[in-house]
C-alpha cells in the first residue's frame, strides 16, 4: 500500500481511503456480514484510512465499523468522523446543528458506537450557517486539547471558510467530493487548500457509481436509494452522462483497467495531497479499487481524458437542488 499525509498537521494514511457511508441506508440495504467482510478485507489490504459519519443509519454506521474493528490494533487505522446533520426518526433530513455543546456530544455517542477512545480526524458535515465556523472548530480545539480528537477536518465548505477555520486550528484535510465529473473545486477551494497545507479527500470519486462502468441504462433503484432524485441519474441526464463512461471505457481499455480504476487513477494523479475515499461495500467492488494503485497516467494519458471528459461535460448538478443550497462550497 502507498501512503499520502494529511497536509502538514495530519497523520500518514494509506493512498486510498475506505468511505464507509454505502454500508448503511443511504443507497439502500446492504448486508451486514458482506460490510464487515469488506472492511476486513481493506484492512487486511493496507487502508488505514476508514471514513463514517455518526449521522449513516442514525449511528447504525458507527456501530458496524465498531464491531468490524474490534481486536485490531487502533494505531492500526485512522478513524474519520462526520457529525452535524439531523435525522428525524423516519431517517428525514433535518438541518445542522454544530453548536459547541451539540459538537461534544456528538463526540461522546461516536467513542461509544465506534468503542475507542479518541477520533483520529473530527470534522462538521456540512457548515452551520446558524453557527461561526470558529465556534465549532473552538469546541473541537478543546477535543483536541482533552485528547478525544487528534486533527481537524472540513467537509464541503468553501475557500473563505477554510481560511477562517484554520486560523483558529489547523485543518487537516478538507473532505469534498472530487472526480471527473465533479470538478467545481479547481478554481478556488483546491487551491486554498494548498496554499494553507490542507490535503483533501475526496468523495464520489466514481458519483456515486455513475463512472463506475457497472451502471447500466435501465437498472433500477432500492426504494431508499438516494440517487432516485439525484439529478445526474435522471431521463436525458443520465443518457448524457452514461454516454461519457462510454467514452471512458475505451481509453480504460487501452491501458487495459477497468472504468473504475481509471477514474480512481485520474484523482489520484491530480496530486500527492490527494486521497480518493472509496465507497466499496463488497470485496469484489474493493479488489477493483485496489487496482487502481497499479494504474500509471502520464502528461498524455491524462490530456487525453481530459480532452474526452471535459471539466462541465456531466448533465446534472451532482445532489438535488435543496442539498445544493446547504453546500458552502456551491456559493
Amino acid at each position: 500500500m502507498k501512503h499520502r499525509t494529511l497536509g502538514r498537521s495530519g497523520p500518514q494514511v494509506s493512498a486510498l481511503g475506505l468511505g464507509c457511508m454505502s454500508m448503511s441506508d443511504v443507497y439502500g440495504k446492504a448486508d451486514r456480514s458482506d460490510s464487515i467482510a469488506t472492511v476486513h478485507a481493506a484492512l487486511d489490504a493496507g487502508i488505514t484510512l476508514l471514513d463514517t459519519g455518526d449521522f449513516y443509519g442514525m449511528g447504525d454506521n458507527e456501530m458496524l465499523l465498531g464491531d468490524a474493528l474490534a481486536g485490531r490494533p487502533r494505531e492500526s487505522y485512522q478513524l474519520s468522523v462526520k457529525f452535524g446533520a439531523q435525522r428525524g426518526p423516519d431517517g428525514a433530513w433535518l438541518g445542522y446543528d454544530a453548536r459547541p455543546a451539540a459538537v461534544k456530544t456528538a463526540l461522546a455517542y461516536s467513542l461509544k458506537r465506534l468503542r475507542t477512545d479518541y477520533i483520529d480526524v473530527y470534522r462538521p458535515a456540512r457548515l452551520d450557517p446558524n453557527v461561526p465556523i470558529e465556534d465549532t472548530v473552538g469546541a473541537i480545539a478543546e477535543l483536541v486539547q482533552a485528547g478525544y480528537v487528534r486533527h481537524l477536518g472540513l467537509s464541503e465548505v468553501g475557500a473563505e471558510t477554510i481560511r477562517r477555520a484554520h486560523a483558529v486550528l489547523p485543518v487537516a484535510d478538507l473532505q469534498i467530493e472530487y472526480s471527473l465529473i465533479s470538478r467545481s473545486i479547481e478554481p478556488a477551494i483546491l487551491p486554498a487548500c494548498r496554499e494553507l497545507g490542507i490535503a483533501v479527500t475526496a468523495y464520489g470519486v466514481l458519483s456515486r457509481g455513475l463512472i463506475s462502468g457497472h451502471w447500466t441504462r435501465d437498472r433500477g433503484f432500492d426504494a431508499h436509494d438516494f440517487r432516485k432524485h439525484s439529478p445526474r441519474f435522471q431521463g436525458g441526464n443520465l443518457e448524457h452522462n452514461l454516454q461519457l463512461v462510454d467514452v471512458l471505457r475505451s481509453l480504460a481499455d487501452d491501458r487495459g483497467c477497468s472504468v473504475a480504476q481509471l477514474a480512481i487513477a485520474w484523482v489520484l494523479a491530480r496530486g500527492e495531497d490527494i486521497v480518493p475515499l472509496i465507497g466499496a461495500r463488497t470485496r469484489e467492488r474493493l479488489t477493483e479499487a485496489l487496482g487502481a494503485l497499479d494504474v500509471t497516467l502520464d502528461a498524455d494519458d491524462l490530456a487525453t481524458i481530459e480532452r474526452a471528459v471535459p471539466p462541465d461535460a456531466a448533465a446534472g448538478e451532482r445532489y438535488a437542488a435543496a442539498q445544493m443550497a446547504m453546500l458552502d462550497s456551491e456559493r
